[in-house]
């Protein structure tokens, strides 16, 4: 038997590689670019990165965040998120174990990290993560022993439908575009791999969370109630919450009524 903690190092490892490739997803696919050539180069300089220089946030500190050849700075962004994906996949096999579910688990985390690093930059959310991670969450409730297809198009179909619906009624009374497709397709991502009550705890957590970050900027000047903000990182933190505590969350509301 491979001891628990082993398996949970691991994993955080695996996680540190993926949140390298996340990196390269977040900077190439807003830009229309291949995301697997050519091989990784510094944006200023155009300098190829070497292989010593490419392990995750090992790399970025001892160069200090600087480009080798150029000294141009790299972005905290890059040694953040590979950081994030590794205690996110470190956390997946922690709370399911070294199981398919913990693999489903990574594979939204990851989805989700790299969904909210792009919507925070170019207020997007591609097609070529949502669509796919949704036929991915469905491939999981098939596969899965404790999933169904009909769990995962029910989220799906309820993720969708609320926040188009939730869209149209705020065109309706604001007469402007509330959000666009892409938080409704991100939504149904999540409610494919979560379920009905997965979509409902990312749905409040991220509209709260929403809530109190545009309130902050409107407090110090920087933002207004038509103010446009990335819906996508808000949803990504409510999936994160819900992905390991939707289950919790949801009996705890329904035990009140009891």
């Amino acid at each position: 038997m491979i001891p628990e903690a082993f398996l949970v190092l691991w994993s955080g490892a695996v996680g540190l590689v993926v949140g390298s490739y996340l990196n390269v997803l977040v900077h190439r696919l807003p830009r229309g670019l291949s995301t697997v050539t050519p091989r990784s180069r510094c944006p200023a300089c155009g300098a190829p990165i070497r292989a010593r220089d490419n392990l995750p946030v090992v790399s970025w500190l001892l160069l200090r965040g600087r480009c080798r050849d150029c000294r141009a700075p790299i972005p905290a962004r890059y040694p953040l998120i590979e950081a994030t994906a590794g205690l996110l996949f470190a956390a997946c096999v922690a709370a399911f174990g070294f199981s398919l579910e913990a693999l489903a688990a990574a594979v939204l985390g990851a989805l989700l990290l790299a969904l909210a690093a792009i919507d925070r930059e170019h207020f997007l959310l591609p097609d070529r993560l949502t669509l796919p991670g949704l036929a991915a969450g469905l491939a999981f409730q098939l596969a899965l022993p404790s999933g169904s297809l009909a769990r995962g198009v029910a989220g799906a179909l309820v993720g969708g439908g609320l926040l188009l619906a939730l869209a149209g009624a705020w065109e309706l009374v604001r007469g402007v575009e509330g959000m666009g497709l892409g938080d409704v397709k991100m939504l149904a991502m999540i409610g494919a791999f979560l379920g009905v009550g997965g979509v409902v705890v990312t749905l409040v957590v991220g509209t709260f969370a929403g809530s109190i970050a545009g309130l902050a900027l409107m407090l110090r000047g920087r933002g207004t109630l038509s103010s446009q903000l990335p819906f996508g990182v808000f949803l990504a933190a409510g999936g994160a919450v819900a992905l390991f505590a939707a289950e919790a969350l949801v009996g705890a509301y329904l035990g009140l009524f009891r």
